[in-house]
This record gives C-alpha cells, structure tokens and sequence, in this order.
C-alpha cells in the first residue's frame, strides 16, 4: 500500500478518509500540527503518537522533516526558484524509492 499514488492522492485529498493505516495518520495529523501551531504543541500531543506505537526519535525526525520542509519552501518562494513539474516529483520519488536519499 505505501509506494502508490492512489494512496497518496487520498491523503493528500482527505487525510481522514484515506487508506492510510491509522498508525501514519496520527503521526500525519502530528505534522500538520506542528506545521501550523507549533508554539502551541505540549506533552499532551504526544500521547497519541505514544498510543499509535512512535516513539521519541520518530517524533524528532517528523518535526525535524516538517521544519526543513518549511524552511526549504520558503527559501525557494524567497529567491525565485522555479517548482519541478508533477512529472519531475514522480521521478525523483522512485529515484528515493530505489536508491534513498544518498547519491553515490
């Protein structure tokens, strides 16, 4: 299931309604929290991400990915970088898929 499109166009749709295993959601539902009310996230967020099986450091790299992210966007809108196109981002994503996040 992870790896399709399918999957992530319905998350990207509805988080909620998607296929997505429960597990992900609540750590996507994290995310999305701290991508737009982080000063306000305490211990209690991190209950259900304790409850769905996450641990401290799947946490930090959620917030660690989230905050790169963010910063990444706004550094490109900033200086005028133009996007890749869909079909750029699909290649890219199988590249990462095959071979990771290391270029050798």
């Amino acid at each position: 299931m992870l790896g399709s499109e399918d999957l992530v166009r319905g998350v990207l749709r509805d988080l909620e309604s998607s296929e997505l295993d429960e597990r992900h959601k609540a750590l996507l539902r994290f995310v999305d929290r701290v991508n737009g009310d982080s000063p306000r996230i305490t211990a209690q967020d991190m209950k259900p991400l304790y409850a769905a099986g996450w641990d401290d450091e799947a946490i930090y790299f959620a917030v660690t990915v989230c905050s790169l992210f963010n910063f990444y966007n706004r550094w490109i809108d900033a200086t005028g970088v133009h996007a890749l196109s869909d079909e750029a981002h699909r290649e890219g994503g199988k590249r990462t898929a095959a071979h990771g996040y290391v270029r050798s």
